[in-house]
């Protein structure tokens, strides 16, 4: 193979990562200012010698929706601002379970289970904290998917039981760069995230971290996030898209604040800063890139995504998630999860196909159905 783009910057680029050289803030500023056709064909060929040609599905479930104190200015969860979404206390064990198993037959082969609060605390809520932990074990002992969570603040001791009960990944999203994590987030602070971080990294866990683009950020924010994720050395890195929310304060904006070009290039310098990494395309997608456009982050280095519902807004059917991998010359990842992805874009052209993948909060009165 020709590692070659015909662009110096970016070819210098592709031979340093292919070395083993770990690009800097630097290179991540140099490589976003090249044309974004040309800096998505050397992402590609990075993806090429690091990736194994699949593209890895993961879905969550919103498992405690609402009332959280924190005043994150994308979120329709805050207690701070009137979004009119639904809102409940933790669903308990079965009905996580209901939703994991959703999620298996439809092709994740990660499901996060999603608290919104600060933290969910053993000390102050010992109920809920062990329905967590319960939640995590009957994944882990009914599915074939890894057991995720995002749980807010960690303790060590929380962070040390939850890797001995046998979750996988933990989230927990920097959601930009530390320059600007102020303009976004009054309530903590961006060391706070970066510390919980560390502690289920040192825990045994493996981090997923990442971001929110179209917050009103700079590219020169985007590239300081993935830098600052070096540092922290995660394993999925998800790439979420602005889709604004009435109520909130960035929810005035009618569409995220990027251009289709500026994900894409976004996407593929993470590539370069991240080789090793799946850069995963999650939450927004849908609505800020159209149908006939939503292969070609995939063209460009990603190499993951979330499929099924988002948190507060259905998301896509999981069978179109399947041709867009597809249409990109992919397949889907089915190492933990040995599903047949002609079975699922099947089952999801039937009339009555039932739930997707994950639980959006719209739906959670009906998880029983």
């Amino acid at each position: 193979m020709v590692y070659e783009t015909g662009n110096q910057t970016i070819d210098d680029a592709v031979r340093r990562v292919l070395d083993g050289e770990q690009l800097d803030r630097t290179d991540g500023l140099a490589l976003y200012a090249q044309p974004v056709e040309e800096l998505a064909a050397g992402a590609d060929l990075v993806r090429q010698q690091f990736s194994d040609g699949t593209v890895d599905a993961c879905s969550i479930v919103n498992a405690k929706a609402g009332n959280c104190a924190e005043d994150c200015g994308f979120c329709a969860q805050s207690v701070h601002f009137d979004t009119g979404i639904d809102t409940y206390d933790f669903l308990g064990p079965e009905k996580v379970l209901d939703a994991a198993k959703r999620a298996e037959a439809d092709g994740a082969q990660r499901f996060g289970i999603v608290v919104a609060e600060k933290g969910v605390s053993k000390e102050n809520r010992p109920e809920e904290w062990a329905e967590i932990c319960e939640s995590i074990r009957l994944i882990r002992d009914e599915t074939d998917v890894e057991a995720d969570a995002s749980l807010g603040l960690l303790t060590e001791e929380e962070a040390e039981e939850l890797a001995d009960i046998g979750l996988n990944h933990y989230n927990h999203n920097i959601e930009t760069s530390r320059r600007y994590f102020d303009e976004i987030v009054n309530t903590h602070d961006f060391e706070d995230r970066l510390v919980t971080l560390r502690r289920a990294k040192a825990a045994g866990m493996d981090l997923c971290a990442g971001v929110i683009l179209g917050m009103g950020e700079s590219p020169t924010d985007r590239i300081d996030a993935a830098v600052e994720l070096q540092d922290i050395g995660v394993s999925s890195l998800p790439v979420n898209i602005l889709n604004p929310v009435a109520g909130t304060p960035l929810g005035d904006q009618d569409h995220a604040d990027i251009t289709r070009s500026e994900i894409m290039k976004t996407i593929a310098v993470y590539r370069f800063l991240h080789p090793d990494v799946r850069v995963r395309l999650t939450g927004g997608r849908e609505a800020n890139l159209a149908p006939e456009d939503q292969h070609l982050p995939f063209e460009a280095g990603a190499d993951g995504l979330l499929t099924g519902d988002y948190l507060t807004t259905e998301g896509q059917d999981p069978g179109d998630d399947i041709e867009i991998i597809q249409r990109a010359g992919l397949e889907p990842n089915r190492s933990s999860n040995s599903f047949d992805p002609k079975a699922v874009k099947d089952r999801h052209r039937e009339p009555n196909p039932g739930k997707a993948a994950g639980t959006a909060t719209s739906n959670a009165t009906n998880i029983d159905d």
